[in-house]
């Protein structure tokens, strides 16, 4: 099984933050990740509003999201973030399955579906708390419910401020279940120059939770970009 795909699964919904989770998407697939993405409606009006080139629109084809996730962080408004591309040199062309949110059939809704991990990025209040109450009302909640109960990695990503008790509350729960919580704040350490490196120090962070090998950021206390 060693030659097998790390298989992980990511979450976007409605939170701010649309680019952090569609620069993870471009990293696994672009790291050899088999990688399985399942979106909510209130996801995609947030892609429409802050990357401009999506439509609002729900939609799981798989070409629609390949499109989606190379070029819509270079378009538009987007392009003057200065996001770096990928080094076309070490992409091992990883593999990308589309679900749908209310599909409960998908694999990913079952504990037997081996996976290495999953991430909410970025992860909303409102998918936090059905998380953190065990609320499986859609294939996300359920998929982060399995990995929870699985003992397997749970990344949550949340962007929200300012926090009230409520959510800080849903916050601990869910650490003290597993998962780690990994708000999206970006340091300044690597004396970023653009929101794309802003973008990618947290990419950084979740894929260095995940074992993925990355070149996204400079490390703390080093001179050359994380190898």
């Amino acid at each position: 099984m060693t030659d097998q795909p790390d298989r992980i699964v990511l979450g976007l919904t409605g939170a701010s933050g649309a680019a952090y989770g569609i620069r993870l998407a471009q990293v696994l697939l672009h790291a050899g990740t088999e990688l399985h993405l399942v979106a909510s409606s209130a996801a995609f009006q947030v892609m429409a509003r802050e990357l401009g080139s999506v439509t609002a629109a729900p939609q799981t084809r798989q070409d629609w999201w390949l499109d989606t996730i190379e070029n819509s962080l270079t378009r538009g408004h987007c392009h003057n973030w200065d996001v770096t591309p990928l080094d076309p040199n070490t992409s091992r062309s990883g593999q990308l399955r589309v679900w749908e949110l209310n599909n409960f059939s998908a694999g990913i809704a079952s504990g037997s579906f081996m996976t290495q991990g999953m991430v909410l990025c970025p992860c909303s209040m409102g998918t936090l708390a059905s998380i953190a109450n065990g609320a499986s009302s859609n294939v996300i909640h359920r998929a982060a419910d399995v990995h929870l109960k699985e003992r397997r990695p749970l990344i949550i990503v949340p962007r929200e401020t300012p926090l009230s008790p409520i959510q800080l509350q849903n916050m601990l729960t869910l650490s003290q279940a597993g998962a780690t919580v990994m708000p999206s704040m970006p340091g300044y350490y690597h004396q970023p120059e653009s929101i794309g490196a802003l973008i990618d120090f947290i990419v950084a962070r979740i894929c260095d939770h995940l074992h993925i090998p990355h070149t996204l950021s400079m490390r703390w206390g080093e001179g050359e970009a994380a190898e």
